[in-house]
């Protein structure tokens, strides 16, 4: 993805797109990789990965790992998101792509054949794995009795129901053959070392695309009692045994994961204090609120439009103009449908803007931009929205009712005649949202 020029303070929707340009291009793995990257071992390097930004990690790693040294290995990403390989890059490392958020078959065999690879490692070989936002879906690997098709059913219901990223991937770790610590314990007696990229609130490593290389402290009983309070159906064999205990994961101190280690190579935080820099730089104050903010998007939507119309009337801490800037996971409760009615289209950003821009009520000197750090809004070719003063009139205009397309989690269906989408491609990393509201 390519900068944007340095924007003048005088257009604030440039001023916000530049914003964001920068909190993606911080979180890119070439400018973290170098300085968590082992030296190479006495015997083979055999790399592993999964996640949005698995592309870009594993061409991170063959340009700075020493061309004389040992590589090879396979990561999974989303189909679109491999980066174009630089030019004079030997590929050392194979990347395939399947389906997010949606399992589907070519996740599946990635996901056999990276298990598959971990067989006859030893004392003197180095696992290296590149875990990224994205990867519960990526790497799957069904537990005994769920098919693949019962794991597409469970994610969907996951994703509709409203639950967060740690309830869903308590499930996923569960329900699985490889995630939750299971892909490490695979690779003992091995040295692994795991790079992640962090999309999850709190920086969670075990809940980072269901932590694969990391001991899981959730339990069977954990995953039912989500299960359960979703109103999520799982098979009959599977329900026994998460019941009995038998689909539990490695726990902290398992003895084949004494040799793993984990290092964060970007965060949410630091690509919001990136941003933040780069506000102050240009002559503007900068805050940043949280980059563990969840809930409701459009809950959280209204929360932001309180704190940016109290700021613009001069009621608040925060002192205008500046941005107020923000990240975290929110999540999108899928409304029932009316029969007849068209499903709706957009993700968490989208939905977040709906909700902020109905609470602003076309507040004067307020804009804002949201999207997601990966380039794509849920499942569509969106990175997310803007929200701006006119907003709401010009939607009125057009004859878009807010309300109806929040009802039916149409947020797509409303900026999108507006030319209020933001579009970006895949950015080949992911922190998760990013939210930036200036008030004039």
């Amino acid at each position: 993805m390519t900068a944007t020029p340095l924007p003048s303070l005088n257009d604030p929707q440039a001023l916000l797109r530049h914003l964001y340009d920068v909190a993606v291009q911080r979180a890119l793995p070439l400018h973290n990789t170098a300085a968590s990257l082992p030296a190479p071992p006495k015997g083979r390097t055999l790399v592993l990965g999964a996640g949005k930004a698995g592309g870009a990690m594993a061409h991170a790693v063959e340009a700075l790992w020493p061309a004389d040294a040992p590589l090879s290995g396979l990561v999974v990403t989303r189909y679109g998101h491999t980066p174009p390989r630089p030019v004079g890059l030997a590929q050392r490392i194979e990347v395939v792509e399947a389906a997010h958020p949606v399992p589907d078959a070519a996740g599946l065999q990635a996901a056999q054949r990276i298990l598959a690879l971990t067989q006859g490692l030893t004392e003197d070989d180095l696992v290296l794995c590149l875990i990224s936002g994205g990867g519960s879906a990526l790497l799957t690997l069904p537990c005994e009795g769920l098919t693949l098709a019962d794991k597409q059913r469970i994610n969907r219901q996951l994703l509709e129901s409203g639950a967060h990223i740690g309830e869903m991937n308590t499930v996923r770790k569960h329900l699985s053959a490889i995630k939750g610590g299971r892909l490490a314990a695979a690779c003992a007696p091995a040295r692994v070392v795991t790079l992640t990229i962090s999309d999850v609130p709190g920086d969670d490593v075990s809940v980072i695309a269901s932590g694969p290389t990391v001991a899981d402290a959730s339990t069977c009983a954990d995953a039912l009692a989500i299960l359960r309070r979703y109103g999520i159906a799982v098979p009959p064999a599977v329900q026994a045994q998460l019941e009995a205990g038998t689909l539990e994961t490695p726990k902290p101190g398992d003895p084949r994961l004494a040799r793993c280690e984990t290092h964060l190579i970007a965060t949410p935080q630091q690509s919001l204090e990136a941003a933040a820099e780069a506000a102050r730089a240009l002559g503007l104050r900068a805050y940043v609120l949280s980059d563990e903010i969840e809930g409701e998007s459009r809950e959280v939507g209204k929360v932001h439009a309180a704190l940016a119309r109290s700021t613009a009337q001069r009621r608040s801490s925060f002192e205008a103009p500046c941005v107020l800037l923000s990240g975290g996971e929110t999540t999108v409760t899928v409304r029932p449908r009316a029969e007849g009615q068209p499903k709706g289209r957009g993700g968490r950003a989208g939905e977040f803007c709906l909700g902020l821009a109905q609470a602003l009520g076309g507040q004067p000197g307020v804009w804002a931009l949201a999207a997601d750090t990966d380039g794509i809004d849920g499942v569509e070719d969106n990175a997310g929205a803007r929200v701006a003063p006119d907003t709401l009139a010009r939607a009125a205009a057009q004859g878009l009712k807010i309300a109806d397309h929040l009802a039916r989690n149409d947020a797509y269906g409303f900026f999108a005649p507006l030319g209020d989408l933001v579009m970006t491609g895949p950015t080949h990393t992911n922190v998760n949202d990013f939210r930036a509201i200036w008030v004039a």
